[in-house]
C-alpha cells in the first residue's frame, strides 16, 4: 500500500511550503505548488485506481499520462505536515489530456487548487523550453506585490530595475521577469496569459497579486522566487532615497560575462 508520504517529492514539497509560509509568502490558504513526478516515482503509483476525476477545461495532451503532485484548494501551507493527505493530491493527466484523475490524497473531499489550469498550461509551456522543468509554484511575496503598485508594469523596465538591486540578480534570472497587468485569478484567461509568458520567462509576476516561478527542482524554483523577492525588497527600501551608488548597465554586462550567462541584452542600455 503506497502512502503519500512515501514518495520522495512529498516531504520535499512540505518543507518548501513551510518555508514559504514562514517567509510570509503564503498567508492563510493562499498559494499553490505543483510538481510533475519522475517516471521512477510514478511507477510506485501506476497501478492505483482513479478515485475521482476533475475536468481541466483545456487540452493537456503534452502531459497526458503524467502524474502530478499538487496542493489542494483551501489548504493552509502551515498545516501541510499535519495533514498531507488532505492538503496534497496526486493526479494523473488522462490519456486524452482532458481530465486530472485523482489516484492518491485529497481526502475528506479535497480538490486541486483553483489555479490548476494555470499550472497545467505553465507546465506545457515550460516543457517546450526545457524538458527538465517540472515544478511550478505560486505565492504572494510582499515586496514583489508592493513593487507592482509603484513601478511601470513593463517586462524590460521591471527586469532592469530588479537586476540593479542586487549583484546576483542577472546571474540567477538572466532571462528577466515578466509582469502581467491585474487580472482575476483562478481563470483560464490569466492561466493562458501566464503560460504564454512562460515561453520566454521562468518568472511571471501577477500585478497586485503575486508571482509564478518554475524550475527543475523545488529548491531551484524556490530560490528563483527568493532572489527576485530580495531584489524587490531592496528596491522598496531604497526607491524613495537618493542613490549615491548603483550597479550600472556596464556592471551588469560584466557580471553576465564573468558568470557566462545569456541575458536579455535588450533589457539594458549597453
Amino acid at each position: 500500500m503506497v502512502d503519500i508520504l512515501s514518495l520522495p517529492t512529498v516531504p520535499e514539497l512540505i518543507r518548501t511550503a513551510e518555508d514559504m509560509y514562514r517567509l510570509g509568502w503564503n498567508e492563510r490558504n493562499s498559494g499553490n505548488i505543483s510538481c510533475l513526478l519522475s517516471q521512477e516515482e510514478s511507477q510506485h503509483i501506476a497501478d492505483r485506481s482513479v478515485i475521482r476525476t476533475f475536468p481541466l477545461g483545456l487540452a493537456a495532451d503534452g502531459i497526458a499520462g503524467r502524474y502530478m503532485l499538487i496542493t489542494s484548494t483551501g489548504s493552509y501551507f502551515k498545516n501541510m505536515r499535519r495533514c498531507p493527505e488532505d492538503c496534497l493530491g496526486i493526479v494523473r493527466i488522462s490519456d486524452d489530456g482532458q481530465n486530472a484523475e485523482l489516484v492518491l490524497g485529497f481526502e475528506n473531499g479535497g480538490r486541486p487548487t483553483s489555479e490548476l489550469p494555470a499550472h497545467v498550461m505553465s507546465h506545457l509551456s515550460r516543457l517546450e523550453v526545457d524538458k527538465g522543468h517540472s515544478v511550478v509554484l505560486h505565492c504572494h511575496p510582499a515586496n514583489i506585490m508592493a513593487m507592482t503598485y509603484v513601478h511601470e508594469l513593463d517586462d524590460a523596465k521591471f527586469s532592469h530595475t530588479l537586476w540593479r538591486m542586487c549583484t546576483e540578480g542577472i546571474i540567477v534570472f538572466p532571462d528577466g521577469v515578466s509582469v502581467l497587468p491585474w487580472m482575476p485569478c483562478g481563470t483560464k484567461g490569466i492561466g493562458r496569459a501566464t503560460a504564454e509568458k512562460m515561453r520566454e520567462f521562468r518568472i511571471v509576476i501577477w500585478a497586485h497579486h503575486g508571482i509564478y516561478g518554475v524550475g527543475s527542482t523545488l529548491d531551484e524554483a524556490f530560490g528563483l522566487v527568493e532572489t527576485v523577492e530580495k531584489a524587490a525588497q531592496i528596491f522598496m527600501l531604497t526607491s524613495h532615497l537618493p542613490h549615491i551608488n548603483t550597479i550600472s548597465d556596464a556592471n551588469l554586462a560584466e557580471l553576465a560575462e564573468v558568470f557566462d550567462v545569456a541575458y536579455r541584452k535588450d533589457f539594458i542600455k549597453s
